[in-house]
């Protein structure tokens, strides 16, 4: 049996790993490493998709990485229970046609007892941003 951990129940010090986990994950833009993060059939919402399952995870994330380049994430702890998590985020991504955005957001995270991510639930809005505007450098 998969197991990633750290796995539920969480306390704060293994929710504050999970969260840091998943960041590192996102950031390496990397589809397969993010979607063994989940579940075999997770369940996700992301804006206005429903996506199921780490094929389906593997095929939105390739296509998301191709379209927003220069893509850097980062989340922060927002609550939790023993298998949820809560976190806000915000990224900053460049379309193809070279302009800025800022996304911001906030994702719903449940897990099985294995620590894999069985449910993500996002709500995304995005901002045109000038370049010198930038965070994340």
């Amino acid at each position: 049996m998969e197991k990633k951990y750290p796995i539920p129940p969480f306390t704060l010090e293994t929710a504050l790993e999970k969260i840091q986990l998943a960041e590192d994950a996102w950031n390496s833009k990397d589809p397969e490493r993010v979607a063994m993060a989940y579940t075999i059939e997770s369940e996700w919402r992301n804006r206005s998709e429903f996506i199921n399952g780490r094929k389906e995870i593997v095929a939105f994330l390739t296509s998301k990485w191709e379209k927003e380049r220069n893509y850097k994430l980062k989340k922060e702890y927002w609550a939790h229970t023993d298998n949820r998590i809560a976190v806000r985020f915000e990224y900053e991504y460049q379309n193809m046609e070279g302009k800025w955005f800022r996304a911001y957001g906030n994702e719903n995270w449940e897990f099985n007892e294995d620590g894999l991510m069985a449910r993500r639930f996002a709500c995304i809005n995005d901002l045109e941003i000038d370049e010198k505007d930038r965070k994340f450098q």
